[in-house]
This record gives C-alpha cells, sequence and structure tokens, in this order.
C-alpha cells in the first residue's frame, strides 16, 4: 500500500487563468444586473424597432433604407451604453463600497483586473451585436457591405469600446457613486439624443460638421460607412483613437481605487 503525500503549493494562479475568472465574474454581474440589461439591450432595441416604425409611418427619408441606417447607429448605441455608461456606474460603485480597494490588493494586479473589465464588456458587446442584428434581419436590415463591412465594423467597435471605456474609467475614478450615475446617465442621453449616433451626422443639418468631433458621432459614422458601403471611415477612426488616448491619460492621472 502506497502512500500519497498531498505537499501545499502555494502562489498565485497563472495570470491568464487569474484574468479569466475575473471577466467571467465581472460578465455575471453585467447580465445579472437589471439596469445593465435595460442600457445593454431593452434601450437599444426600442430604439431600432421604434425609430424604424416611425420612418415608416412618418415617411422620413434618409439616403438609404431607414433600417439600413438605424441598425449601424444602435449598434453603435450599444456600445456605448455597455462600454461607458454600464461600466462608469458599475466600477463608481465598486469603489464606493470598497471592492476596488480590496480587488487592488489582492494577487490579481491591477492590470489583470482592468483586463477582466474589459474582456466582460467583449463579450457584453458580442451578445448585443446578436441580438440588435437578429432584430434587425427582422425587420429587413441587408448588410450591403458585405464580409469586409463587417470587418471594418468591428474595427470601428473595438475602438469606440476603446475611447468609452476609458472615458467611463476616468468618470468613475474621479465622482463619487451617486455622481457617477448621475453624469454617466446624463452624457448617455444627450449623446443618444443629440450626438449622432443614432442618426447620421447630416440629420442635424449645420451642427453636422461640428458634431464629427464626439466619439458618439465617429462611433456611429465609422459603423455606418461600413455596414452600408463597406468603406473605411479613416477619420471617425482617427477621432475615436484620440479620444482612446484622451481618456487613457485622464483615467491613468485621475482614478482613484478608492
Amino acid at each position: 500500500m502506497t502512500t500519497k503525500t498531498f505537499a501545499p503549493a502555494p502562489g498565485a494562479a497563472p495570470f491568464g487563468r487569474m484574468v479569466r475568472a475575473q471577466a467571467r465574474m465581472e460578465t455575471r454581474l453585467l447580465l445579472r444586473n437589471g439596469e445593465q440589461l435595460l442600457l445593454a439591450v431593452v434601450i437599444p432595441v426600442l430604439a431600432l424597432v421604434g425609430g424604424v416604425v416611425a420612418a415608416r409611418q412618418l415617411d422620413l427619408e434618409f439616403d438609404h433604407r431607414a433600417v439600413d441606417v438605424l441598425t449601424p447607429g444602435v449598434l453603435a448605441l450599444a456600445v456605448m451604453s455597455t462600454a461607458f455608461t454600464s461600466l462608469a456606474i458599475a466600477t463608481g460603485f465598486e469603489r464606493r463600497y470598497g471592492l476596488l480597494k480590496r480587488l487592488g490588493a489582492s494577487p490579481l494586479p491591477r492590470s489583470g483586473l482592468l483586463a477582466g473589465k474589459i474582456g466582460a464588456l467583449l463579450v457584453v458587446e458580442v451578445l448585443q451585436a446578436v441580438v440588435i442584428a437578429a432584430v434587425g434581419f427582422g425587420l429587413g436590415w441587408r448588410p450591403d457591405g458585405g464580409v469586409a463591412g463587417i470587418a471594418l465594423a468591428v474595427v470601428g467597435a473595438l475602438l469606440g469600446t476603446a475611447a468609452f471605456a476609458s472615458l467611463g474609467l476616468a468618470l468613475a475614478g474621479v465622482l463619487r457613486a451617486e455622481a457617477t450615475l448621475a453624469a454617466a446617465n446624463l452624457v448617455y442621453l444627450l449623446l443618444m439624443m443629440g450626438g449622432a449616433v443614432l442618426l447620421p451626422r447630416s440629420s442635424y443639418g449645420g451642427a453636422g460638421a461640428a458634431l464629427q468631433v464626439l466619439p458618439s458621432a465617429a462611433l456611429g459614422d465609422s459603423l455606418r460607412a461600413a455596414l452600408i458601403d463597406g468603406q473605411l471611415a479613416l477619420v471617425p477612426l482617427l477621432v475615436l483613437g484620440a479620444w482612446a488616448v484622451a481618456g487613457s491619460v485622464l483615467a491613468a492621472r485621475f482614478f482613484r481605487w478608492e
């Protein structure tokens, strides 16, 4: 009869495993929160269905069919809602309850915590895209950009995620939780209504040229160009890149973990 010896192996798990575990937890928290689901799925779907129905009833005219114009805009809205609003609110309350401070003292380094949050955002955004695309197809959407357009849209969505996530972290790292909640929702509503994310900038008349510097307009422009025309919208992507850099600098400079 042999005797097995069990030797303890203290130490942290590999970095990749810790990040995956953190990403899974962050994803579950996002999907279990009713307010986050409202921002992530319900509002974008209602905006798409309501916009298409209103365009048909009111005979609104766009350069392309209403569903082809609105679906990329709603996809952009979904990225903004998750990467900015949901992330800012969740992070703000994690700061308030001391969760970030405790996680910062765990074996998971802060870079791993951020990587886990980003991973969760990407998972939720993929689920959003599947739901919104399914609703769009049901309404008659046909992405004329083809495979190349979808690839370009993914690039735009990733840059948009980087821009809005960095801005959301910068906001949540400076303001109190309640102020973050109010500010994030206010910015979301303002950009949804007047930030040229749902509708093309041409719908805003003379203000359209000025709106191109907003990350919401840049994200909407890039997704519409990709999914409607299969084209690379270089200027909007550069705008998103600039916002991503600016947001990252602000978050690195001013973010407080407690």
